[in-house]
């Protein structure tokens, strides 16, 4: 129902001494102060009677229309049907009031009176259409915004649950290696490893996380790295990232990036892969020389799509993926901690 108190506070009282006064149905000089009080009331109480009479017809024909008919076809039906009941209300109301006052009867302010209280009530009609169409379009626009809203959690959940695997897929690929050629380097290789899950399991379900701990966790797993890969790859991350700093980001996006450029680049004792972070004023970058392996990569495919899904679900950023004939760039948006 549409909140129409004040509306409806101003408007009938308004029409109630108007209408009478602009049709002639009233001559006031035939009446003393007290009886023009009593003159404002009855019409008052006769434009009261119209309105709510409307606004209920209004109310409850609006439901015979479906959405997808014509909206001028609804719109005329309504006002048609309103005024009717309208009218019918005004010529009895009129009428009477021929017959109870000092009036002698005359169609011209009879017809005047009803005619007017017929225009009144399809300009209103039309007024009551325009804020049920607003009012059903804000709710249609929040059930919409709601489903949005319950649909991005549901697929953010979905990545995250994939996520996970996928970290595991990659971890257990390189102790596997490890165990069968060093044994002693697979035992540390395990205890980072366990530090560094119980990481991802504190701070996989939150939406972002501080820049700060995010650098943390990626030089932990930074150092699995260079074991598993002894010390072929370097890491170049000076950011001086205090622990208050505001800075936010979504949660492995680094350690995603990073895993990118080590899955699908060669490198050697002789030719490192060298991986640099870079914090710029609005966003982190991640990049690394570009000399791609000469053998397919086994790769479940999930790492940079997860990443950019994420940002877009959520936050509605964009992360930049950039390949040049050189370098392979990633760009990730931070997000300022005050973000709702």
């Amino acid at each position: 129902m549409i909140k129409d108190k004040y509306f409806r506070r101003f408007f009938i009282p308004l029409l109630g001494i108007i209408i009478p006064f602009l049709s002639g149905v009233v001559t006031y000089k035939l009446y003393s102060s007290f009886e023009i009080a009593g003159i404002f009331i009855y019409f008052i109480f006769m434009s009261w009677c119209i309105w709510t009479c409307a606004a209920w017809v209004h109310g409850k024909i609006r439901n015979w229309f479906t959405v997808e008919q014509n909206i001028f076809f609804k719109i005329s039906a309504v006002s048609l049907i309103n005024a009717q009941f309208a009218g019918s209300i005004a010529a009895i109301l009129t009428l009477f009031w021929f017959k109870i006052s000092e009036e002698h009867f005359a169609w011209v302010p009879y017809l005047l009176c009803v005619g007017l209280s017929l225009l009144g009530t399809i300009i209103f009609a039309l007024v009551y259409e325009i804020m049920y169409l607003s009012k059903e379009r804000e709710l249609d626009t929040k059930i919409v915004y709601e489903m949005d809203r319950e649909r991005n959690f549901a697929e953010i959940s979905n990545l995250k649950n994939e996520l996970e695997p996928h970290f595991i897929f990659n971890s257990l690929t390189a102790l596997s290696h490890l165990i069968l050629n060093d044994s002693e380097t697979a035992h540390i290789f395990n205890g980072k490893l366990a530090t560094i899950f119980k990481y991802f399991l504190i701070n996989k379900e939150k939406e972002m996380i501080s820049l700060y701990n995010e650098l943390e966790f990626l030089d932990d797993y930074f150092y699995l790295l260079k074991l598993r890969h002894d010390n072929h790859v370097k890491l170049f991350a000076d950011l001086n990232v205090v622990p208050e700093s505001r800075q936010m980001i979504v949660p492995f996006a680094l350690q995603i990036a990073v895993e990118n450029a080590i899955k699908h680049n060669e490198f050697s004792a002789d030719s490192p892969l060298k991986i640099y972070v870079e914090l710029h004023d609005n966003f982190m970058l991640v990049k690394n020389k570009i000399k791609l392996k000469s053998y397919p990569v086994q790769s479940t495919g999930i790492g940079l799509r997860n990443l950019k899904l994420r940002y877009q679900l959520f936050w509605q950023k964009e992360i930049i993926v950039k390949k040049t004939h050189a370098e392979f760039i990633v760009q990730l948006p931070i997000i300022s901690k005050q973000t709702p």
